[in-house]
């Protein structure tokens, strides 16, 4: 099991694969910054530019708020270290109703030309249950048993039942999953169990604080204390070609 920066410098190269801007810090901006300081090459991919991510359509509308959460993702990334992003161009939202032979194609060129050893994605309940990560991980999934090298690994991001007896209540106020979710990993079952240090939560909180439109009113709202304590771990199981 992997629980500091030494272990995720054996990773080697890193492929993430989400479904919105913000996905990537919150589920793996600790890991992600502590492959960069460590020499490790690490590529982001984004399905959707977050455009229906707002209770304020009025005030966000979809092309604006796409726009806007672009550069957003673009300085949050730049905080943690990592300087090499694709878009795959789909619409918030539709992933469900994606062509799977297009988006797995998509990801297929990827994994061919990165050649990554880790490809980090969502687990196949999704994580909240949002149906866009849900299509995300059925496509990672399927890309990395075409196309990864033998001895490449496939992490699915993990919510622990520790974790989760927690936060349920916070959780259950912010209505961060969907009902029924998450689906609960035992501790024991990780292959990364990441305990941030405070300099690395930091330049995570850094990088999800850059992604105003999408983190300011909850930081409000649970106050910074508890928000630093609520992302200062990150979770994957691993899962192999089969």
């Amino acid at each position: 099991m992997i629980r500091s920066a030494a272990g995720i410098s054996g990773l080697g190269t890193i492929l993430g694969v989400w479904a919105h801007p913000d996905d990537e810090a919150y589920l793996s901006g600790g890991l992600m910054a502590l492959a960069r300081d460590a020499g490790s090459r690490v590529v982001c991919v984004t399905a959707t530019r977050g455009e229906l991510g707002t209770p304020d359509p009025a005030t966000w509308p979809p092309d604006r708020l796409a726009m806007e959460r672009t550069g957003e993702l673009a300085r949050s990334l730049k905080i943690l270290g990592v300087d090499e992003h694709h878009w795959l161009g789909y619409r918030d939202g539709d992933c469900a109703q994606v062509s799977v032979p297009d988006a797995v194609g998509k990801l297929c060129a990827l994994i061919a030309e990165i050649s990554p050893q880790a490809v980090l994605t969502f687990g196949p309940d999704g994580q909240t249950g949002h149906p866009d990560h849900r299509a995300i991980s059925a496509w990672t999934t399927q890309a990395f048993d075409r196309a990864a090298a033998r001895g490449s690994r496939l992490l699915y991001s993990a919510v622990t039942d520790e974790w989760m007896r927690r936060w349920s209540a916070l959780n259950e106020r912010f209505g961060i999953f969907a009902p029924g979710y998450p689906v609960t990993t035992p501790t024991s079952r990780l292959a990364v169990n990441l305990r941030l240090d405070e300099a690395t939560t930091a330049r995570k909180i850094c990088a999800l604080r850059a992604q105003v439109t999408q983190t300011s009113g909850l930081v409000t709202a649970m106050g910074i204390d508890t928000y630093r304590a609520w992302v200062a771990e990150e979770y994957f199981t691993v899962r192999y070609p089969s």
